[in-house]
């Protein structure tokens, strides 16, 4: 959906609701018996037909041992990055400054928000290890590569990993693009590449699935409510646009920096 204005000084009251209307289903229904049920018996599912394979497999096993470095999140993180500030794809290049500063204001607020979710899931007793610590035949990827676990950190166990914090972040990157994206095929750009980064950690058996498809899920579509709905994401990126001028006035006297879209924006 494009959407000229980018950020607004107002509140959109039906959006919002509906942003928060949808984080309180998910919860009810992951806390609904029989919920819970139906989540932990697709998770189990999901695993073994993810993670099984790695046994088998040397390649695969490496694929996703690589993928689910730290590193690999800087490269994640580039490759989104890229993609939101290159001028002319989902943004005109003249706005590509202004919605950086607006999807840095909802990022920010995602990490309060899963803050205070993560304090709420600790009180309530949510929290959960991750399929590799409770299920036994798990290919746990840390034990066929201790030098990488040692150097870098596989990031494949964890002991309280609802909700899923790496896929809210995916989610919300692509929420926040698909509400300004142009045609078809830049939305399944988007969330192609957001499924696809969010899949080493369910395939090394870091997260169950509801830790992504429940807890992600639903701080992303709070954060994106009350950061784009609002007029949170204006005002916070007009503050950003006004202290960092000076910054991008001398960016943009150097050679090669100048070109970017970024830097070039009004």
């Amino acid at each position: 959906m494009n959407n000229p204005g980018l950020f607004q000084a107002r509140w959109n009251l039906r959006r919002l609701a509906f942003c928060n209307f949808v984080p309180l289903v998910l919860l009810a229904f992951w806390l609904w018996p029989t919920g819970q049920m139906l989540c932990v018996l697709f998770d189990e599912w999901l695993f073994h037909l993810l993670n099984a394979p790695l046994a088998n497999n040397p390649i695969w096993l490496h694929i996703w041992a690589i993928a689910s470095l730290r590193p690999f999140d800087a490269v994640v993180g580039v490759i989104l990055l890229t993609l939101l500030i290159k001028g002319d794809w989902v943004f005109r290049a003249l706005e590509v400054r202004r919605a950086f500063f607006g999807f840095l204001a909802v990022l920010l607020l995602l990490l309060f928000i899963r803050m205070l979710f993560s304090k709420l899931a600790g009180y309530m007793g949510w929290q959960h290890s991750s399929p590799s610590v409770m299920i036994d035949n798990a290919v746990r990827m840390s034990e066929y590569f201790p030098a990488l676990e040692k150097t870098w950190e596989l990031k494949d166990r964890s002991t309280q990993s609802f909700p899923g914090d790496h896929a809210s972040v995916l989610l919300i990157w692509a929420l926040f693009m698909t509400v300004f994206s142009r045609t078809t095929w830049q939305t399944c750009v988007i969330w192609g590449l957001a499924l696809l980064f969010m899949m080493p950690r369910l395939v090394a058996g870091a997260h169950w699935g509801q830790d992504d498809y429940i807890g992600g899920v639903l701080m992303a579509v709070w954060a994106l409510g009350w950061g784009y709905y609002t007029p949170f994401a204006y005002y916070v990126s007009e503050f950003f646009l006004k202290v960092t001028a000076p910054v991008f006035g001398l960016l943009g006297k150097m050679p090669v920096v100048s070109r970017m879209s970024v830097v070039r924006s009004a």
